[in-house]
């Protein structure tokens, strides 16, 4: 049997796209097949894994499957199950998924196009130091 987990990052994804796609459980499952084995998720597992009951951990064809369903990089999959099931922290996790659909994207982008991102992200953090006065540090 599975000891009850106390993360529910991998959950909550499932849970917070579907209900941003605005599509049913049955839906999720339909569409969530694997493309390399055919595997698919099913409507019972997704259902008990966002009710919060004890799931054991999806196997990667379930996780591909997911990702189509869901319409999210499998990365970001792979990092909130980490997170969940094996208790793994990411330093590039961040509560509105921002970061995590960023940096799995990241691996699609040329250097060129990585190097463009950085640039914005410097230019950002700039502004807001000059806007706020600070050294980068978030306003009291």
């Amino acid at each position: 049997m599975t000891e009850q987990r106390t993360r529910t990052d991998f959950a909550d994804l499932v849970r917070q796209r579907r209900a941003e796609l605005g599509i049913s459980v049955r839906k999720l499952a339909e569409q969530s097949v694997d493309q390399e084995t055919g595997a698919q998720a099913k409507f019972g597992w997704i259902s008990k894994l966002e009710r919060g009951e004890s799931t054991e951990a999806p196997p990667a064809a379930i996780l591909r499957a997911l990702s189509v369903g869901l319409a999210i990089p499998l990365r970001v999959l792979q990092e909130a199950a980490a997170a969940q099931y094996l208790e793994l922290e990411s330093f590039i996790w961040s509560r509105d998924r921002t970061t995590r659909v960023l940096a799995a994207h990241i691996e699609e982008m040329s250097e060129g196009e990585r190097q463009q991102l950085a640039d914005i992200a410097e230019t950002f953090a700039r502004r807001r130091t000059q806007r706020d006065g600070t050294s980068g540090r978030k306003p009291d």
